[in-house]
Formats: C-alpha cells, sequence, structure tokens
C-alpha cells in the first residue's frame, strides 16, 4: 500500500523540529549552574522538542497506513463491501426494526430470523433490502 507523502514529510519535519529543541535545550540547561535557571530552558525547549519527535514518530509510522488519495483499493477489498444481492423476501430478528436480505451478514445464519411480511421496519444500511 502506497504511503501518504503529507503525513511522511510532516513526520520527518516534526521530528526535526523537536530534535532541533532538544539540541537547544540541552545547549542552554549546559550554560547554567543553577537548577532554578535551568528549568526555562526544560519549559521552552527540551519537553516541546520530545513531544514533537514523538508526534513525528507518530505521523511517519500512520503514514504507511493511509492510502494515498486517487489509487484503487485492492480487489479483494471490492468483492467484500458489495451489498448482499438475494432475491427472496426480506426477514427480520424478532424485536428488530430493521428489514434484511436473507443473505445479510447480521442476520444469516440466526435461527430465530423470521420473514418481514407486512411490518413497517427500515431497511438494513448494509444489505440494502429495497432499491432507493
Amino acid at each position: 500500500m502506497p504511503t501518504s507523502r503529507v503525513l511522511l514529510w510532516a513526520g520527518l519535519a516534526a521530528a526535526a523540529g523537536g530534535a532541533v529543541l532538544c539540541v537547544l535545550g540541552w545547549y542552554g540547561i549546559s550554560g547554567e549552574r543553577f537548577a532554578e535557571r535551568q528549568l526555562p530552558f526544560l519549559a521552552s525547549c527540551t519537553v516541546p522538542g520530545a513531544a514533537l519527535i514523538v508526534a513525528g514518530a507518530v505521523l511517519v509510522g500512520a503514514a504507511g497506513r493511509v492510502p494515498v488519495r486517487g489509487t484503487a483499493p485492492p480487489a479483494e477489498a471490492l468483492e467484500d463491501t458489495a451489498p448482499p444481492s438475494s432475491e427472496e423476501p426480506p426477514v427480520r430478528v424478532p424485536g428488530g426494526t430493521l428489514a434484511h436480505r436473507p443473505d445479510c451478514p447480521l442476520v444469516a445464519g440466526r435461527a430465530d430470523a423470521e420473514p418481514a411480511g407486512d411490518a413497517e421496519l427500515g431497511p438494513c444500511p448494509v444489505c440494502e433490502p429495497w432499491p432507493r
């Protein structure tokens, strides 16, 4: 799966900026003898720099999981997203408010599924038993 260039470059830029802030914080702390004079460098450079490094690592890691816009999904994913296509009458589960096709994954294999009949039911968003 291709990586998203925006996430990748944003992650690299965040990590590089964080590294620069950590180096600046270390340089500022190294010149101060007393701890109370080192705290501003920790608060303004080192802690935000570490946070940017972590955020950059998360963005770079996420870049490999996000598909690039305009790329087609694998053929296996397209086969799984097609709605069920049974031509039999709709069914429902007792007490349910949705009508399903008999081969809908939400009711397939359920022994308590019964014909919907003339009950006023909404269409299942997964199998869409009636044409819109």
